[in-house]
C-alpha cells in the first residue's frame, strides 16, 4: 500500500506541480541553478487532487496540533489552500504578507486574530525556511501563539532544518524531496542517472551546475 507521501508525489508529478529538468535547469530567485521547480498552485485546478491535499492537510493538523484555534496561510502560494483547509476544519482564517501593504490599512496580517490564539501556519513549499519563519515571527509579534506549521512540499535542506529547530517550530510535511525522487524514478518520470543528478543537487544547491552533454 502506497503511503500518503508517495501518493501525493505521484499526483504532483502528474499535473506538473513538480517539474524536473536536470539537463535544462531553472534559475530560482536566489540565483541557484535548479533541476526542479514547484508550481503547487496548479493543484487548485484539479478538484480531485485539491480535495486530497485539503483532507491530508486537515488530518496532519488534527493529528499533530489538536489544540489549534486558527489557521494562517502564507502569501502568496498558500493563501487559497490555507482558506479551504481552514474551512474544512471550521476554524478562523487569516493570511500573512511578507511585507505590509503600501496603502490602505497597511496590514501584514489580513483577517482578524485575537492575541493569544493558537495558530497553525500553512505553507505550500519550504526550501531554505527563511520566508516561512518570517511569517511565524510576524504572527508571534502580533501576539498569537504559533504552535506549528504544515507544508505541502519540503526540500529538507539542512539550513532549513536548523532554522526550524532554532525557532522551536514543529514542521509537518505532506511530501518531501527524497520521496519525490523515489517516486519519479519508479514511475519513469526520470531515469536512474537523472535521479542521481537530483540527489547531487540537494547536497549543494547553491554551488550546483548542470552537466550538460553535447
Amino acid at each position: 500500500m502506497k503511503t500518503t507521501e508517495k501518493l501525493l508525489a505521484e499526483k504532483l508529478l502528474q499535473i506538473s506541480a513538480i517539474k524536473l529538468q536536470p539537463q535544462n535547469p531553472f534559475v530560482w530567485a536566489s540565483g541557484w541553478n535548479s533541476p526542479i521547480y514547484n508550481d503547487n498552485r496548479r493543484i487548485l485546478s484539479y478538484p480531485d487532487i485539491r480535495n486530497f491535499v485539503k483532507v491530508e492537510y486537515a488530518k496532519a493538523i488534527l493529528e499533530n496540533f489538536p489544540e489549534v484555534e486558527a489557521i494562517a496561510g502564507v502569501a502568496m502560494g498558500a493563501i487559497a489552500i490555507g482558506a479551504i483547509v481552514a474551512d474544512t476544519l471550521g476554524l478562523p482564517y487569516v493570511y500573512v504578507r511578507d511585507t505590509p501593504k503600501d496603502h490602505g490599512l497597511e496590514n501584514s496580517i489580513e483577517g482578524n486574530l485575537k492575541p493569544g490564539t493558537k495558530v497553525v501556519v500553512i505553507e505550500d513549499l519550504v526550501s531554505t525556511g527563511g520566508s516561512s519563519l518570517k511569517t511565524v515571527e510576524l504572527l508571534q509579534n502580533y501576539g498569537t501563539e504559533v504552535i506549528g506549521m504544515t507544508c505541502l512540499f519540503n526540500y529538507k535542506f539542512p539550513m532549513a532544518v536548523k532554522r526550524f529547530h532554532e525557532a522551536n517550530i514543529t514542521l509537518v510535511s505532506l511530501c518531501d524531496y527524497s520521496t519525490m525522487i523515489e517516486v519519479a524514478e519508479a514511475t519513469k518520470f526520470i531515469s536512474k542517472s537523472e535521479a542521481e543528478t537530483l540527489r547531487e543537487w540537494r547536497e549543494d544547491p547553491a554551488g550546483w551546475m548542470p552537466d550538460i552533454k553535447e
